[in-house]
């Protein structure tokens, strides 16, 4: 019996949509992350990107547990004397509600060339409008079960 490679010619990319306002920012990045990489289908490879589209809509509405809004920092440095920048995730979702979602999605993906082209497939929005209708996107809950 052979082991099964996939080609980049076999690999067939479904459209999912994601409620941003249904589950935390950790439990719903790592869905989202695992829809990008591929890592659920049956020909997944490691070295071909067998990963889907992602539509996250309601970014706005985003769920943080806790006092996450105020207590998380977000950091950047300028590379000079004194230059380091923080804000919180409030301040974040004030300026950009998209940024939380794609920062937590970045750092979940392997670092290697797959995954510039992996974000690219990440669409994120701040309402509940999209433009993404004519691709029939299937919805996925992300919503804890207890």
């Amino acid at each position: 019996m052979k082991t099964y490679s996939a080609k980049p010619s076999d690999v067939t990319r479904a459209w999912y949509v994601i409620d941003a306002s249904e589950a935390p920012l950790g439990r719903m990045a790592t869905k989202i992350a695992t829809l990008l990489t591929g890592k659920g289908k049956p020909q997944f490879t490691h070295h071909i990107d067998c990963g889907d589209f992602v539509v996250v809509i309601n970014a706005e509405k985003l769920v943080a547990t806790g006092d996450k809004l105020n207590k998380k920092m977000y950091y950047s440095h300028s590379s000079y004397p004194g230059g380091l920048k923080q804000k919180t995730l409030g301040e974040a979702m004030e300026k950009d509600p998209t940024f939380a979602i794609t920062h937590a999605v970045r750092g979940m993906l392997p670092v290697n060339k797959l995954r510039d082209g992996r974000l690219q497939r990440l669409k994120v929005y701040a309402g509940a409008d999209h433009s993404h209708a004519p691709q029939q996107p299937t919805l996925i809950s992300v919503k804890e079960t207890k």
